[in-house]
């Protein structure tokens, strides 16, 4: 998988810097040619002469030397993928508002190529707000971000900001990266997001919902090679991968209008959004004031977007919807499975810690129209995604 590929790590003032010194070891272990780039900081933590001696390539860590120039170009065009592990919360800071002051930052700015990222920080700066809007800009940018792990930090706290594992990293650029394009010539329906119903200008009825799962979905679908169209309900989570068309919607109204119009011609439909049951018949054209104790909106049933999916379905279509249950999860999984004539349902119970709306993780049982149950342990999104196509490209395929 990683024979003759060119990888660019970038590593940064982090403790977690350490943990480079293995990814060098196990990426050039598995074929991959490897040059290295350090900020100044991360000189603190692990040497250019260990990074050279594994990576059996000159350390690049300053624009200039003496009367030679780092041509930070052309590193950035040499790559297939550059990664940054560590990424710390200032070089990130950096990035996000598109600063120059180091060689690291100038061979990014530079890059053609994919940008991984893998943050590493204390739980408390992981979870700030400016933190959070940075890593926002970088995926706006098109980086992709390896999601943190949970453990002891360095504080000596125990919780959220650990750098993923070598290990981890290596799967994750396996999978998101260099993996083979089983799904090149087909065309993807992902929904993802809630829907807001309004109730006035001002109010409407809507869920917790951030749209992670979903744009998780169609970023892993469109890695595979098919062309994604991402029908997105209101979320502040954006996406820029390659190859997904994204169509903006507020309503259960309009997301069923959109799938309807571009289900026809995709081959794979992918329903996760948490589209609301219910909206008011009536919309009041103006503010609704407080002017008693109690008040009634008469609401309707929206359109069973799943199930008018099913009815429509083709030969050679793969229909996959969402169960999101508090109760009886496996018998209403399995009951959505045949009364939506889908061919998968992914339940995600919001019994499960982790799990469900807002979280970065899940943990899903996967059902398949043959019999198929497939348990999964907690994992973050992005990888259980890819266990949702693996399984949808087994069904396409098998």
């Amino acid at each position: 998988m990683f024979q003759d590929k060119k990888i660019l790590l970038a590593v940064t003032g982090s403790i977690a810097a350490y943990k480079s010194i293995l990814l060098v070891r196990l990426l050039v272990k598995a074929g991959a040619e490897v040059k290295v780039v350090l900020t100044p900081a991360a000189k603190e933590f692990v040497t250019p002469l260990t990074l050279a001696t594994l990576s059996k390539n000159a350390v690049i860590s300053e624009l200039a030397n003496n009367d030679s120039w780092s041509n930070h170009v052309m590193l950035g065009r040499w790559a297939d993928v550059m990664v940054v592990a560590p990424l710390s919360v200032n070089t990130l800071a950096k990035m996000a508002n598109g600063m120059c002051d180091n060689m690291l930052l100038a061979t990014w700015l530079s890059a053609t190529c994919p940008v991984v990222v893998a943050p590493a920080m204390d739980e408390d700066m992981w979870h700030h707000p400016a933190t959070q809007a940075n890593l926002q800009k970088l995926q706006l940018y098109g980086n992709r971000i390896i999601p943190v792990e949970k453990g002891e930090l360095a504080s000596g706290l125990h919780g959220d900001g650990r750098m993923a594992e070598p290990e981890a990293i290596l799967k994750y650029l396996e999978n998101n990266i260099f993996s083979k394009k089983d799904l090149a010539g087909k065309k993807a329906l992902v929904t993802a997001g809630p829907t807001y119903e309004p109730i006035d200008p001002v109010r409407f009825i809507g869920n917790h919902s951030s749209g992670k799962m979903g744009v998780a979905i169609a970023e892993e679908l469109a890695g595979r090679g098919a062309e994604v169209h991402l029908v997105l309900g209101p979320s502040s989570v954006k996406t820029t991968f390659p190859g997904i068309y994204v169509h903006k919607v507020q309503t259960a109204g309009e997301m069923y209008d959109t799938c309807m119009a571009e289900f026809p011609t995709a081959d794979i439909a992918v329903m996760s959004a948490a589209v609301a049951d219910y909206t008011p018949i009536e919309i009041a054209p103006e503010k609704i004031k407080k002017t008693s104790s109690t008040l009634v909106i008469e609401l309707t049933k929206t359109k069973d977007i799943l199930k008018s999916l099913g009815q429509l379905k083709r030969n050679g279509q793969l229909l996959a919807g969402f169960a999101l249950e508090t109760a009886n999860e496996r018998q209403y999984a399995l009951d959505k499975l045949t009364s939506k004539n889908a061919d998968l349902i992914v339940l995600n119970s919001l019994n499960d810690e982790g799990a469900g709306f807002g979280y970065d993780t899940n943990k899903v049982t996967i059902f398949e129209k043959g019999g198929n149950e497939i348990a999964y342990d907690r994992k973050p999104k992005q990888q259980v995604a890819k266990d949702i196509v693996d399984r949808i490209v087994n069904m396409l395929y098998v």
